[in-house]
């Protein structure tokens, strides 16, 4: 793959954690990162069940929500349907190095865990590990099953990141935007993108 470091694919699952995945994205607008998006069917649901969003469902005008939501650069975030196999994230000849699924279901955890890539969301996974890129899953589950344990422990051992949405409490979060915030700077600190958004331990 011949993107740089600039370019990030992020993608939102079905599970619980919306606010995460939309800090996250405000956050690489800032950092002027070109974003090539992902939303499940059921991410949309989750979207509309936990914020104040009233997302559309058209890829176009959904970049074009984003856009003006995050008072991004024109073009900086790119939208793709799940079924859109044209796009560049199914071929590892075109896709970004990094990729962040955030929030990350058990179900997407297990079919990127197995090669399914039934969706372009699985299939852009399965691209950044094939071609020894970086993949983050923000996973967002508990308890977890023995099955969502083997496939973590898998995907951790060919070099994926895993990392649940555990926030921590020695910087006494005042809000849940706190906590937020801090999830979302261990999510940055993995794909090595700078931020303000907490203080780091000792200081």
């Amino acid at each position: 793959m011949s993107h740089s470091l600039n370019e990030i694919t992020l993608a939102f699952a079905g599970a619980s954690g919306a606010p995460i995945g939309l800090r996250l994205l405000e956050q690489l607008v800032l950092a002027k990162i070109q974003i090539s998006l992902v939303i499940s069917p059921a991410g949309h649901l989750v979207i509309h069940d936990e914020t104040d969003l009233n997302i559309p469902g058209n890829p176009q005008k959904l970049a074009e929500f984003f856009q003006a939501h995050f008072q991004a650069s024109p073009g900086q975030i790119k939208v793709y349907g799940k079924d859109q196999w044209s796009s560049p994230l199914a071929s590892g000849s075109s896709a970004p190095k990094t990729m962040i699924v955030c929030p990350c279901s058990t179900g997407c955890l297990s079919a990127i865990a197995l090669g399914a890539s039934d969706n372009l969301l699985e299939r852009a996974a399965d691209v950044v590990i094939k071609e020894q890129g970086k993949l983050v899953l923000v996973v967002r589950e508990m308890p977890l099953s023995a099955i969502h344990l083997e496939h973590m422990l898998k995907l951790a051992r060919l070099g994926v990141c895993i990392m649940p949405a555990s926030p921590g409490f020695y910087f006494k979060p005042q809000s849940v935007q706190d906590l937020v915030d801090f999830t979302v700077a261990r999510i940055l600190d993995q794909v090595g993108v700078a931020h303000q958004l907490s203080q780091r331990w000792g200081e």
